[in-house]
């Protein structure tokens, strides 16, 4: 069978490597690639651009450094990266905006997030997608919590806004001895945070980020009743 399905990235720099930078001859960012695939391959492709409701995390700096104090919207999407700080600005929110309608004006079929856990955020996020113009359909990036090291790891690489009840709870929960506990409470979490985002009927469907831990996407997926034998 054919790929027909392409979700172009730019990408992490390399290991050991604080930035990242182009290759030589190579494509600068994402938009360049659906260019090059719409420009070459026409409607062959259906091609999945990346959408970030909290902002680019290389477009997340500390607020310490922002100047100002922050606007409301910015309060309601700071990032707390180990006891520091952060946000996207509202002016690189706009960017950010601007960017992904540049990537659907080239040919980018449908929105894949990065990972969330503040739903309201999610949707204040959606209602500026779609104030821009913006109606590729938009699938929320899922990511369970398969234990507490690999969720602050993930979370902190990323730049991920917890909510308050939620890092609270993580906390409470980030011993060895809590480790059944942590696990039933990411299962439930998800599972209400999914059923908020389907009844919202802002999204079509679910992307779930499995990391190759399919486990938790199953028994979530199972609680939600999508599960048929």
């Amino acid at each position: 069978a054919a790929i027909c399905n392409i979700a172009p990235r730019r990408g992490a720099p390399p290991k050991g490597q604080d930035r990242w930078e182009v290759t030589e001859g190579g494509f600068s960012c994402a938009l360049d690639l659906v260019k090059y695939m719409r420009s070459n391959y026409g409607d062959y492709f259906s091609i999945q651009v990346a959408g970030y409701p909290e902002g680019h995390p290389d477009r997340i700096t500390k607020v310490s450094e922002l100047g100002r104090p922050m606007s409301e919207r910015e309060k309601a999407r700071q990032v707390d990266v180990e006891g520091e700080a952060y946000v996207c600005s509202d002016e690189d929110y706009e960017i950010e905006l601007n960017y992904l309608k540049e990537k659907c004006d080239a040919g980018g079929d449908v929105i894949i997030t990065q990972l969330f856990y503040d739903f309201d955020h999610f949707k204040n996020w959606v209602a500026d997608v779609r104030a821009k113009g913006i109606t590729a359909p938009i699938f929320p990036g899922i990511m369970p919590l398969n234990a507490y090291g690999g969720f602050k790891r993930m979370t902190g690489f990323c730049k991920t806004r917890i909510p308050p009840a939620l890092a609270a709870k993580v906390a409470e929960l980030s011993g060895d001895e809590q480790k059944a506990a942590f696990i039933e409470f990411g299962l439930q979490y998800i599972t209400d945070m999914c059923k908020k985002l389907v009844d919202s009927k802002l999204v079509p469907g679910l992307h779930f980020y499995a990391l190759n831990q399919a486990e938790r996407t199953f028994q979530i997926i199972t609680r939600l009743g999508y599960y048929m034998p």
